[in-house]
């Protein structure tokens, strides 16, 4: 019994942090329920197109797939576009699918490990706001993909770029201007229910950086 109660508060810990995390993400719920829906189709779709004949990673932000990976030729690097770009909610697609022979499992395990201190950089940099930022690593190259202004933009591709077996830096970001940044940050800022207008809690508002 002292098991199963000491499970809930964990459970709910953790949707608090999982709903924390989607009010940070400055794209729309709407948006990113369709990312995920743009990724499970075109994976699927992909994965009927190329076979074992390539390795293709689909990744959506705001509704902008990127495909990365390796294919054995220009016109299934082609397809492999055209079929993203029919699916629903896709606005644009990035393709940076390379003609060579797919990566090697070593490969792919160095990637991963890329992406994962890239990340943690991202999270260490206090001006850079890591829950606006996606990072996918090919053969040491990293891409960046969210919603910046081209400030947060650069300054995170100058920490991805300091991060050891980063061989190259590629930005696919949809730049934001600082009203619209202002206005975000407005919108997730947390509400004060403190009605007192003289109390500073009811007054004073913080806006990240």
């Amino acid at each position: 019994l002292c098991s199963l109660s000491a499970c809930v508060p964990v459970m709910m810990a953790s949707g608090a942090v999982s709903g924390s995390l989607a009010a940070t993400d400055r794209r729309t719920l709407g948006a990113q329920t369709e990312d995920r829906i743009i990724v499970l189709k075109g994976e699927s779709r992909v994965s009927n197109l190329v076979g074992d004949k390539g390795h293709v990673n689909v990744t959506s932000f705001n509704r902008k797939a990127l495909l990365t990976g390796e294919v054995p030729n220009e016109a299934m690097k082609q397809a492999a576009g055209n079929a993203i770009a029919q699916i629903e909610n896709v606005e644009s697609v990035v393709n940076e699918l390379a003609i060579a022979s797919p990566s090697s499992f070593t490969s792919r395990s160095n990637d991963s490990l890329i992406t994962g201190k890239v990340t943690a950089s991202f999270i260490d940099a206090k001006d850079l706001f890591s829950n606006s930022l996606k990072t996918v690593t090919e053969r040491g190259i990293v891409y960046l993909m969210g919603r910046v202004t081209e400030q947060e933009g650069n300054r995170a591709a100058q920490v991805a770029s300091g991060v050891s077996g980063v061989q190259k830096v590629v930005k696919v970001f949809e730049y934001i201007s600082d009203r619209e940044l202002q206005q975000l940050s407005t919108l997730s800022a947390p509400k004060n229910d403190n009605k007192n207008p003289s109390s500073p809690a009811a007054t004073d508002k913080q806006y990240p950086d």
